[in-house]
C-alpha cells in the first residue's frame, strides 16, 4: 500500500467515520428515524475494523522496514 493511500484511510478511520457516527446518532434520533441504532452500530464497526486493520498493515511495515 503506497504512503498516500495509507494516510487516506487513516484520516477516515480516525476523523471522517467517528464523525459520521456521530452525525447518524444525533439526527438519526433527532428524526425518530428507525434504523438509527443498527446503522452506529454498522459503522462503528466498520471504523473499528478499519482502525484495526491499518494499525496492523502500520505495525507489520515498521518491523519490516527496520530490520533492512
Amino acid at each position: 500500500m503506497q504512503n498516500k493511500t495509507f494516510d487516506i484511510l487513516k484520516n477516515i478511520a480516525l476523523i471522517v467515520i467517528p464523525a459520521l457516527t456521530t452525525f447518524i446518532g444525533v439526527v438519526g434520533k433527532a428524526v425518530e428515524w428507525q434504523y438509527t441504532d443498527i446503522t452506529v452500530i454498522i459503522v462503528a464497526a466498520v471504523g473499528t475494523f478499519l482502525g484495526t486493520v491499518l494499525g496492523v498493515s502500520n505495525r507489520t511495515y515498521k518491523m519490516f522496514s527496520s530490520d533492512e
